[in-house]
């Protein structure tokens, strides 16, 4: 069914707004996929806080523009699910990712993280970038890691000292 102009405009409106707040975007070609698969993919995507939509391109291209994503435009071959990550920047690709091992028609072709266009042979590494709990933790333990190896280094030295003492006592 064909969309009208007013309707063409408020998806771009949409996208737009969307991909402005985003802080990556995973696109892939979904040729062949059953519609069962796409509406699993769909449901995932809301648990995960992705937003996932399939627009054409053209619409794609005029939505990004102005946006810090719309350096992706000459990947934007073929049909094409998009996937803005809102919350964590690997999000969307760690999706992605996952649900290509459950489909084979699936198939990423490009990544953006706002500082240019990445291939998919970059999705292993957008799908590992850390959450931001998981980036506050791993800067929390590191700044704990110094202090706790000195408390053990001080509280060795008396420590030390009793089990010279018991060796003592048990000598005599």
């Amino acid at each position: 069914m064909a969309l009208g102009l007013g309707a063409k405009k408020a998806i771009v409106k949409e996208v737009n707004e969307v991909a402005s707040e985003a802080l990556s975007v995973a696109v892939a070609e979904y040729r062949g996929m059953e519609v069962a698969e796409l509406t699993a993919l769909r449901r995932q995507a809301r648990a995960q806080g992705v937003y996932l939509k399939v627009i054409r391109n053209t619409l794609a291209k005029r939505a990004l523009e102005g946006t810090k994503f719309e350096d992706i435009e000459p990947a934007l071959k073929g049909p094409l699910v998009y996937a803005f990550s809102i919350d964590a920047p690997g999000t969307a690709a760690r999706m992605l990712k996952d649900a290509q091992k459950q489909s084979k028609h699936l198939k990423v072709t490009a990544l953006s993280i706002g500082s240019g266009l990445l291939g998919a042979d970059k999705l292993e590494a957008v799908a590992s970038l850390p959450t931001r709990d998981e980036a506050l933790a791993k800067l929390l333990a590191t700044f704990k890691a110094p202090v706790t190896k000195f408390v053990r280094t001080i509280n060795e030295v008396p420590t030390k000292f009793v089990r010279v003492l018991s060796a003592i006592k048990d000598a005599k």
